[in-house]
């Protein structure tokens, strides 16, 4: 697949996986749900690894390595994001991805060295500007609201910014993986597992009882996040990450937005409004000037 190919499949698929979170919430503890996807998610990456012949063996070394990129971007991150979903709607959380970019871009300049480039801030910055626009009168609505608004708004924005956080760090730990040689779908069915015993072992630690839902939304929701949602677009974002790095992969966090209002639209009835569509527009316009391939010497 090309990389136009990789970003629009992570964008299609994730866009929707907000919405299906939402199924996910109830009497299953979030964290015992995310340890059930990701530990799903990795048994099918070793089976079609073990069905290709691809060695599943690696150094002790290399499996602390990805226990640390997999806790990060798997397990804690994904923790933050279903208790973020408990106290705001999936929109707002979604939005708050808009920063991956510029903080890839700052943690790449940090502890990478790499430059930061003006078409890369300006795109970045104009993207999660339209975001801003597309949400202002969501924002409104909060600034606006009761005292029950605020007091749900207050932890669902921590848990969103610590999503966010881990969710960065994890793909500058990928990246510094890919610059060890340490990739693919092996690589990934052992972080994915390490995240999903992450995140099972938090659950036990806070008590959580380790329940299962078998109602048909929980576990279609359950496969969907943990085929789709996890094994078609990390793959998909990993190996997009190797090829463009993580800022500018990361951009993928600005576009899901977008796309979950189309699909709010279609699904939820969600109302347009002239500063969605003007924030949808300059987004769009961001995410060009980001993947754009600047004019003149050729990027490999």
């Amino acid at each position: 697949m090309n990389n136009l190919s990789l970003f629009l499949t992570c964008v299609a698929i994730w866009s929707t996986t907000w919405l299906a979170i939402t199924f996910q919430l109830g009497t299953v503890a979030p964290e015992a749900s995310v340890g059930y996807r990701f530990l799903i998610a990795a048994l099918l990456i070793a089976a079609w690894c073990r069905l290709r012949g691809l060695p599943l063996t690696l150094t002790p070394r290399q499996h602390g390595a990805l226990a640390l990129m997999g806790v990060a971007m798997y397990g804690v991150s994904y923790v933050f994001v279903y208790h973020a979903e408990r106290f705001l709607v999936s929109g707002l959380v979604a939005v708050g991805y808009s920063a991956g970019p510029l903080l890839a871009m700052f943690g790449m300049r940090l502890f990478f060295g790499q430059p930061i480039t003006a078409r890369m801030t300006a795109g970045s910055l104009m993207g999660i500007a339209g975001i801003v626009l597309v949400f202002w009168p969501e924002f409104g609505r909060l600034g606006a609201g009761t005292n029950s608004d605020a007091a749900n708004a207050a932890p669902g924005a921590l848990f969103t910014l610590l999503a966010v956080l881990l969710s960065m760090t994890g793909g500058l730990l990928a990246h510094r993986n890919h610059t060890r040689r340490l990739s693919g779908l092996p690589t990934m069915a052992w972080s994915m597992g390490y995240g999903g015993l992450a995140a099972l072992a938090i659950a036990l630690a806070l008590g959580r009882p380790l329940a299962f839902d078998g109602s048909p939304g929980y576990v279609l929701s359950l496969l969907y996040l943990a085929v789709l949602g996890s094994v078609v677009t990390f793959a998909a974002w990993l190996k997009l990450l190797e090829r463009i790095g993580p800022a500018r992969a990361s951009y993928v966090g600005v576009m899901v937005p977008i796309v979950a209002l189309i699909v709010s639209t279609l699904f939820e009835g969600l109302a347009w409004s002239l500063l969605m569509a003007l924030g949808m527009a300059i987004s769009v316009g961001g995410n060009v000037l980001v993947l754009g391939r600047p004019s003149g010497k050729a990027r490999p």
